[in-house]
């Protein structure tokens, strides 16, 4: 078979070396993808968003199945703009990716069908945010209703803070049209929790669980970012609560999608935390998860390819779906600023001589022969091990081993499992 993959980023690169372990795939192309997926697929200088140029190469290629990865193509129908044109795509359409391009519309799903999300208002004008507001107990957190690139979630510890939130989201409209309306909710605590599924219709089929390090620095400190690191499974988080997000959150959201007419076909990807008053969601997105991806695929010991291909046949529910039972640890390694501003292609040294860790690159690129920094986080080292212990020192051995000025990462990712 010949594969394309959509995405040119870590998640992609992840998706990329699963499916190459495939015996059924002859040909891997990737668009656009990165100076880390060119070892292993044929990249095409095509963006994400130029939906009839993927189509029509697809159609040239004689692609058998298109893989989307990122968010953005897939609020925007991507999916629907190649099925009509006869091809064969993994990824939810227009009408069920809504899951993540609408925080207005998930929290009214979930609010709709009772299942536990965190007591929110929604607003569509500046003055009646504000007054809601003011009534609330802080912390409280603001987000901006559409895709903003994983910024658009404000947790404001002060007024002073959550003010200046809702105007630049808006008033300001930083993120663009994406803050036409925004949700503000009440904070949860507990332990926050990644779920991803393959989901067709009502049939879930849950990977296993991964906590993610949002913010830039040890500790849960700085900004937040697209995500500095993960580990999978959660030994601390007990199976019962892992079953009770599963058959209280993700199937009922699966079945409620599937009521509203906007059944959802491929990876639906759960944001959980496991509350003193058990799990409740903060949010899904309508496909694998970056930087989750990384330590869930490498644990996945059924074929990838006949994962998708029995989704798309409507026989998710028979197939086999088998998972190591050791541990992954991914360490992200950033550039210097991010995740405001950083420099860009600057020499990346060591790679060679990683020993235990397979090297997922996010921001790379190949200038005069050398491998660069291209972006605000640049390599995932992600390593196994029979514990998340040991998969956490081989990872941390792996990323000293790779060298670049201003690499930054956190020296604490999966610390919280050894507690």
């Amino acid at each position: 078979m010949k594969v394309l993959v959509v995405g040119g980023g870590g998640r992609e690169h992840t998706i990329v070396w699963a499916l190459k372990k495939s015996p059924r795939i002859q040909k891997l192309y990737c668009a656009p993808g990165n100076a880390g997926i060119a070892e292993l697929a044929e990249c095409i200088p095509l963006q994400v968003n130029q939906f009839e140029e993927l189509s029509q190469f697809a159609l040239r290629e004689a692609v058998d199945l298109v893989v989307i990865g990122p968010d953005d193509p897939l609020s925007e129908g991507i999916v629907d703009h190649m099925e009509g044109h006869g091809l064969a795509v993994y990824g939810p359409r227009q009408n069920a990716a809504i899951i993540e391009g609408s925080k207005v519309f998930t929290k009214q799903l979930l609010r709709d069908y009772n299942i536990p999300t965190a007591a929110y208002g929604s607003f569509d004008r500046y003055e009646d945010a504000q007054a809601y507001l003011q009534q609330q107990a802080l912390p409280i957190v603001i987000k901006a209703d559409g895709l903003a690139a994983g910024k658009g979630v404000i947790i404001a510890q002060t007024k002073e803070e959550a003010e200046t939130a809702l105007k630049q989201i808006m008033v300001d409209k930083v993120f663009g049209e994406s803050g036409n309306q925004v949700v503000i909710e009440e904070f949860l605590t507990g332990q926050e929790m990644s779920i991803l599924s393959f989901v067709d219709g009502e049939v879930v089929r849950p990977m296993l669980p991964s906590q993610d390090h949002k913010q830039v620095f040890d500790g849960d400190r700085g900004p937040n970012t697209g995500g500095m690191g993960t580990y999978s499974p959660v030994p601390h988080i007990p199976q019962s609560l892992i079953d009770e997000a599963i058959e209280t959150i993700i199937r009922p959201t699966a079945a409620a999608m599937v009521k509203e007419g906007r059944p959802f076909r491929g990876v639906l990807f759960a944001g959980l935390m496991m509350t003193p008053n058990g799990p409740k969601t903060i949010e899904f997105n309508a496909r694998f998860g970056d930087p989750e991806t990384q330590v869930v695929l490498p644990l996945l010991e059924t074929d990838l390819l006949e994962i998708f291909l029995a989704t798309l046949e409507g026989k998710l529910a028979d197939i086999e779906i088998e998972w190591s039972t050791d541990s992954a640890v991914c360490v992200v390694l950033a550039s210097g600023g991010y995740p405001a501003s950083y420099a860009k292609g600057l020499p990346i040294e060591g790679l060679d001589q990683v020993q235990h860790s397979v090297v997922f690159h996010a921001g790379t690129a190949v200038k005069d022969g050398r491998m660069v920094t291209n972006g605000g986080r640049v390599l995932g080292v992600t390593a196994r091990g029979a514990s998340i212990q040991e998969a956490r020192e081989r990872a941390y051995a792996d990323a000293d081993r790779i060298r670049f000025d201003g690499k930054h990462y956190r020296t604490d990712i999966a610390l919280k499992a050894l507690v």
